[in-house]
């Protein structure tokens, strides 16, 4: 008859076993999400990505209801819209065919991003996230463009592997976790450095002082030159027309 110790040994092997075997079940999971993503961005030759940040939640301006608050966010759909248009025609009139804009897919930011490039006759690609609330797949993604993903790592690594720029326009949680994990990647050189533009003065002015963590010693002063402000879509396009430039002169 097994002693207590006896039995308390043979119960974790039983525990260790089911553990690994859960351990092999999420591994195939994030190898068969990292593959399929692969899979559609090599389908497509694309070897340049435009990423476009922002919330879920900034409705269309025909949509917003007539509070001050909505209009106010509502401009920031507009105009993620218009950039994006402007982005996708000169990609398609210079025939840039390995470069894509993309997105996380879903609504709000994410759809007038899609909704833009659809204007220009361009493919984006949609990089959505299934979640309990607010994600949806935008219907300006073709259906062979839209990479539906389960781990929220998994679905950054792809943001950013073949980015050439990010636009981040306002957004909540996601759009700051996606924000600063960049930021601290291209910080401790884990990854090149790629120019990241904040839409918005007024947005971002109010939400986050990242200066402050200059004056204090948490980051250092040359940090500050990681990112840079934009304001308007004429601004922001003055700073891509170089990038999308340099693409071109790549021979992509």
């Amino acid at each position: 008859m097994a002693g207590p110790y006896e039995k308390f040994s043979e119960d974790l092997f039983k525990i260790s076993d089911a553990l690994e075997e859960q351990e092999r079940t999420r591994a195939n999971h994030l190898a068969e999400e990292w593959l399929k993503a692969e899979s559609t961005f090599n389908g497509e030759s694309v070897k340049h990505t435009i990423s476009i940040f922002g919330s879920a939640r900034i409705p269309a301006p025909d949509q917003c209801v007539a509070t001050e608050p909505c209009l106010a966010m509502a401009k920031y759909y507009a105009e993620a819209e218009q950039l994006a248009f402007q982005l996708g025609e000169y990609i398609e009139s210079k025939q840039l065919r390995q470069t894509r804009l993309i997105t996380g897919g879903g609504p709000g930011i994410m759809e007038a991003a899609s909704r833009g490039a659809r204007r220009a006759d361009h493919n984006s690609i949609g990089l959505n996230i299934v979640l309990p609330r607010e994600q949806r797949v935008n219907p300006f993604i073709a259906a062979k463009h839209s990479i539906e993903f389960q781990y929220f790592a998994l679905r950054k690594m792809h943001f950013l592997k073949r980015a050439k720029a990010l636009l981040v326009f306002p957004g909540g949680f996601g759009t700051l976790d996606e924000l600063f994990e960049t930021l601290t990647l291209i910080q401790t050189g884990k990854m090149p450095r790629l120019p990241v533009f904040l839409y918005g003065n007024n947005f971002w002015n109010k939400l986050i002082n990242i200066e402050h963590l200059a004056e204090t010693g948490m980051i250092d002063p040359e940090d500050l030159a990681l990112y840079h402000h934009v304001n308007s879509v004429e601004e922001a396009w003055e700073h891509m027309l170089p990038i999308l430039q340099s693409i071109e002169h790549e021979g992509s």
